[in-house]
Order: C-alpha cells, then sequence, then structure tokens
C-alpha cells in the first residue's frame, strides 16, 4: 500500500512528520535511486526507500509507540466481557493492533510503552534482562532512614515473594508527605503501594518516569508520539545507524517526534 513518505519515515523513528518532510526537502531522501520530491508516496513492499544512502528498513507494519496513561485507564488492548472502563489502546488512533509493554495498574499514571514487536515485548518482560522502570511516587507521610533502608532492601510481600533490592531516593517535601524516587527491576501487580503498606509509608500517587532506556519526556496525560530510531535501537541493545544531519534551525527543532493528544476514544472514561 503507498503512503506519503513523511509518514513511512515517521513511523521508522526519523522524527515528526514536519521534521520528515524537511529531510524529503533537503533531498536526502531517494526511492529506487531517484530523489524523492515533498508529497511524494511509496509502497515499502515494493519500493527501496533510502535517506542519506541508507535503505530504510522493512518494518512490516511493526511500530512503536510511547504514551502517558492517566490514572484510571486499563493496561490492556480491551477490557473483559463485562468491563467498559478505557484501555490504553482506547487513546492511540493508528490502524496497526499495538498491545501495551508489561502493565501499569490501573490507578497508576505515566510512560506505557506500546507496539507489535513481539520480540521486544519478551526482551523488555523477561526477569532475566532485568530492565530497570524508574517511578516517582508521592507517599502520605515524609519517610524516616529506617523506613527508606528497608524498602531499598527489600521486603516479603503478602503472597510470600521477597522483593529484590531497590534504588529508593527521598526527592522533597509534600505537605506531610514527600515525593520519592524508585527504581526496580522488577514490577509484580502493585509492588510499589504494597511495598509501602507494608512499610508504614501510604502510597498516594504513582507516575512511571522511564522503561528501561526509554522516558517520559514532556508527554502529558493522553498524549503519545512514535518512538524515534535511536529509541528503538537503544531499547533493542544495538547501536543505531541513524545519523543526523540537520537541514536547518527548524529541522533541529522539528526532529522531536510529534505528540498527539485527544484522540477519539472508544469507551468513556470512568
Amino acid at each position: 500500500m503507498e503512503e506519503r513518505l513523511q509518514k513511512i519515515l515517521a513511523q521508522a523513528g526519523y522524527g515528526s512528520r514536519r521534521a520528515c518532510e524537511l529531510i524529503i526537502e533537503a533531498s536526502r531522501v531517494r526511492v529506487n535511486g531517484l530523489v524523492a520530491t515533498l508529497g511524494q508516496k511509496a509502497d515499502m513492499q515494493v519500493d527501496k526507500v533510502t535517506v542519506d544512502g541508507k535503505s530504510l528498513p522493512r518494518l512490516e507494519g511493526i511500530v512503536y509507540i510511547a504514551l502517558y496513561k492517566p490514572r484510571n485507564v486499563l493496561s490492556a488492548v480491551e477490557g473483559e466481557a463485562d468491563d467498559d472502563r478505557q484501555t490504553v489502546r482506547d487513546l492511540v488512533d493508528v490502524p496497526e493492533r499495538v498491545y501495551p509493554v508489561g502493565r501499569l495498574d490501573f490507578d497508576s499514571e505515566g510512560l506505557v510503552l506500546m507496539t507489535n514487536d513481539g520480540d521486544l515485548t519478551n526482551k523488555l518482560t523477561h526477569p532475566r534482562y532485568g530492565h530497570q522502570k524508574e517511578y516517582r511516587v508521592l507517599l502520605a507521610r515524609r519517610p524516616d532512614d529506617a523506613q527508606m533502608e528497608t524498602w531499598r532492601r527489600g521486603v516479603v510481600l503478602e503472597d510470600g515473594h521477597k522483593t529484590a533490592p531497590a534504588d529508593v531516593r527521598f526527592i522533597s517535601a509534600s505537605g506531610k508527605g514527600a515525593w520519592i524516587r524508585v527504581t526496580m527491576g522488577e514490577g509484580r501487580k502493585r509492588q510499589i503501594r504494597e511495598t509501602g503498606k507494608l512499610v508504614g509509608l501510604p502510597v498516594v500517587r504513582i507516575v512511571r518516569l522511564r522503561i528501561g532506556s526509554l522516558k517520559l519526556g514532556d508527554l502529558k496525560p493522553r498524549e503519545w508520539r512514535y518512538l524515534t530510531r535511536e529509541e528503538i535501537a537503544e531499547l533493542k541493545g544495538e547501536k543505531s545507524t541513524v545519523e543526523r544531519k540537520p537541514v536547518s534551525r527548524d529541522n533541529a527543532r522539528g526532529a522531536k517526534p510529534a505528540f498527539r493528544a485527544g484522540v477519539k476514544r472508544k469507551n468513556s472514561a470512568r
């Protein structure tokens, strides 16, 4: 199927569609050996598209999306038969069938990676790879040194699981409570909330900031964007082949991936 070149480049991680238009206008893109023009279309199944002489990989519909999941949204493609709560899939308006990598509790918020790349999903969720996740956590009361140290060492959850050591740091006071930063390599269901309860620090709010090398950045709730090729390569543990050649100051500003908000949703929020 033919698609506009700027869309193809954006899906491949070269930046926002505006940034990709600038790349095309700078004559850096060729289709079947001929310099491409803005507005031109290509079919990645039959055409050879290159950027700066390097062939664009045939992604075959594989996409990578960073989403800011708000609270009270399910980290699922769809709910149960009798559950009409909104899901993360409702927030991402793309034709591909993408899935959230791992989970983020219904009442937590922050970064969710969505993709249809099964290999990457396995790599990011399998415990043996130990990919870290970073959270900003609001506590109902200020922690003392003993509570922080207990959290760092690990606790035994109600199901008998002993949590692995975590990096837990104080950020700032917030009224009678405090913000802390929790970085850990595991993520059992409601682990942060249960750990906080066990050490006497009720959790009020959780915001996930990072999954492996991927950061939430300046996304706002319900906003999403495609990952850049550099971000995809870092998540896969590969060296990126993208060579940055700013066309102009506008291009440098436009290189930031586009984000979207307010996309059509299938269900109403609960």
